[in-house]
């Protein structure tokens, strides 16, 4: 692999707190963000992966979104009662939230303008599709692209996580390194929803820069709280007119592929790309399909 140009992580003053990013590639490239996930650090972009996209043509930036890695804490808040939260998402009832998906928008926003990036080619996963979906609805002169990879539209109805998936997705905090490890391991052994032994080689050194940069599990309560508390865009995406690439796996074991459909159904003129054998991860063995999927849409 060629060596890519890449910047040191610093902080930024975006929408009112402070996010840290990095960048690879020529600065003067179009810029691509990457979103991350619920309690994913910009780190869950892997540097090979990042350098990857870059050697395509683009500016690669990532960054960690607010309440997680070495972001602004919104610690003040509390900590939401996330069984609380989902029934009241369950029955249709307003989420209470200390912030919600729309917010995380605005960061994103607030990082382009504090980076002098008008627009931007915007590629979220999970969340952070979300999240990317939601920049498209409210300032959609701001994308150049929008890709959408393993999200939902938030619709009721749509199938829900497996028990593994959900399991992992409400298990209690780990506080010592060794527990982390152990959980982080776990945890991806259901998300991949395969046997993937590139990954797996690599989960504990993973696991360990995860922890070193600080785990922040009431952050991750409260950014849960605010995709309950966001409810479903569905009906917005239908006004969206960014050209759109809609990614996901088919064995996604914690927003189904359904959920992938419904993405693409809601969003005019959407191309959806549907990768065997993929669940809820990245991982090594997809990068360069995923990577050529990315940079031919953007270009």
């Amino acid at each position: 692999m060629a060596t890519v140009a890449r910047t040191s992580p610093e902080r930024a003053r975006a929408n009112g707190i402070e996010l840290c990013w990095d960048s690879f590639g020529d600065a003067g490239a179009p810029p691509l963000l990457l979103i991350m996930g619920l309690a994913s650090q910009m780190i869950a972009w892997p540097d090979e992966f990042c350098a990857l996209v870059a050697e395509r043509g683009f500016r690669v930036v990532r960054f960690d979104n607010r309440d997680i890695g070495l972001s602004t804490r919104f610690d003040s808040a509390g900590v939401p009662d996330i069984g609380a939260a989902l029934t009241a998402a369950l029955q249709g009832k307003p989420v209470d939230a200390p912030y919600r998906l729309s917010d995380m928008a605005a960061d994103a926003f607030g990082l382009l303008d504090a980076l002098g990036i008008a627009r931007a080619h915007v590629v979220g996963a999970s969340m952070g599709g979300a999240i990317a979906q939601t920049m498209a609805i409210e300032r959609p002169e701001r994308l150049l692209t929008l890709t959408s990879i393993m999200a939902t539209t938030g619709e009721p109805g749509l199938p829900p996580p497996t028990p593994a998936a959900m399991g992992v997705l409400l298990k209690p905090p780990v506080t010592t390194l060794d527990g982390y490890i152990r959980s982080y391991v776990e945890t991806w052994k259901v998300l991949r929803a395969g046997s993937f032994p590139d990954d797996e080689a690599l989960d504990r050194e993973r696991a360990e820069a995860v922890f070193a940069r600080g785990l922040h599990p009431a952050g991750v309560a409260r950014q849960l709280a605010a995709i309950l508390a966001s409810g479903s865009r569905k009906a917005a995406l239908r006004s969206v007119r960014v050209p759109t690439l809609v990614l996901h796996g088919d064995a996604d074991p914690l927003v189904p592929l359904a959920c992938g459909v419904d993405t693409a159904e809601s969003i005019p003129g959407a191309r959806l790309v549907v990768i065997p054998g993929m669940g809820h991860a990245l991982p090594i063995s997809f990068w360069k399909r995923i990577v050529e999927e990315i940079a031919t849409h953007a270009a």
